[in-house]
C-alpha cells in the first residue's frame, strides 16, 4: 500500500508541475508573440479561438502524460527495470540524455504515423482540429493519443540505465520544445533549422498541423527527409523566414 501511495504522490507532484509550466510557459510565449505580430505563420488563420477548448482537453491529457512519467520513476523506484540507473555523472548525463533524445525521437515519427493510419487516426484527430496550433495546443490530445505518443517514458526506463534526473530533464526539454514548436509563431528558422542540419524550427510542426501529411517528428528531421516525408517546401520557408527575420532586425537601425 505504502508503495503505491509513492506512485500517486509521484503522478500528483509531475501533473502540478508540469501544469504549471505549461501556463507560465504560454503565457510568457503569447507575450514574446504579441510584439511579433509579423511572426505568425499562418497568416490567415487565428488559432487563439480555441485556447479554452485546448486548455481542457490539455489538463484532461496530461494526467496520462504525467502518469507515464511517474510510472517510470516508480519503476526505477521499486527496481522493477532490466538495469539499475547509472550512477550520475557528467557523463552519463550528457550520455544518456542525447542517447533518450534520439531514441526518442524515433519513437515518436514512427508512433506519430501509426497515429495517422486510418484505423488509429480517430484517436489522433483532436489534435488536429487546431490547423493553427498555439501556446496550447502540444497536449491537445485524446487520451489513447498521448498514452501512444508519451508511453516511452513509461518504457524506457524499464529498458535503458537512464537516471531519473536524465529523464527528467529530457521531459522538460520535450515540454519547452513541445509548446515552442506549437506556438504559431516563427522566431528560430535560420540555417540550423534546414539542410543539411537535422534541427528544425516551428514552420517543421506548424506545417504538419496545416498540411496534414508531413513532418511526423519531433526534434529532428532526419526521418522525415530519410523516409520522404519533409514537407518540400520546408527547407525554402526556412530561408525565406531567416531572411525576413534579418531584414526585420536591421531595420531599426537604417
Amino acid at each position: 500500500m505504502a508503495e503505491l501511495g509513492v506512485l500517486l504522490g509521484l503522478w500528483a507532484a509531475v501533473y502540478a508541475a508540469t501544469v504549471s509550466l505549461y501556463f507560465a510557459q504560454g503565457l510568457l510565449l503569447l507575450r514574446i508573440n504579441a510584439r511579433r505580430p509579423e511572426r505568425r505563420i499562418q497568416k490567415r488563420r487565428r488559432g487563439e479561438d480555441r485556447a479554452r477548448v485546448e486548455i481542457v482537453q490539455s489538463l484532461k491529457s496530461l494526467v496520462v502524460t504525467c502518469g507515464c512519467l511517474a510510472g517510470g520513476l516508480w519503476l526505477q523506484w521499486m527496481g522493477w527495470t532490466l538495469w539499475s540507473p547509472l550512477d550520475l555523472s557528467i557523463w552519463s548525463l550528457a550520455g544518456m540524455f542525447a542517447l533518450s533524445v534520439v531514441l526518442y525521437d524515433a519513437w515518436f515519427y514512427w508512433g506519430h504515423r501509426l497515429m495517422h493510419w486510418k484505423p488509429l487516426y480517430r484517436h489522433h484527430l483532436w489534435h488536429h482540429r487546431s490547423v493553427a496550433p498555439t501556446v496550447w495546443s502540444n497536449y491537445s490530445d485524446s487520451l489513447p493519443d498521448a498514452f501512444a505518443m508519451q508511453s516511452y517514458y513509461l518504457i524506457a526506463p524499464v529498458l535503458l540505465p537512464i537516471p531519473p534526473l536524465v529523464l527528467l530533464l529530457h521531459r522538460l526539454w520535450d515540454h519547452v520544445n513541445g509548446q515552442i514548436g506549437h506556438s504559431g509563431f516563427e522566431h528560430f528558422a535560420d540555417r540550423t533549422t534546414r539542410f543539411p542540419s537535422p534541427m528544425v524550427c516551428v514552420t517543421f510542426h506548424d506545417q504538419h498541423h496545416e498540411k496534414f501529411g508531413y513532418n511526423y517528428a519531433n526534434f529532428f528531421s532526419f526521418w522525415d527527409r530519410l523516409c520522404g516525408t519533409i514537407h518540400p517546401d520546408y527547407d525554402r520557408l526556412v530561408d525565406a523566414r531567416s531572411g525576413e527575420a534579418g531584414r526585420a532586425e536591421k531595420t531599426p537601425a537604417e
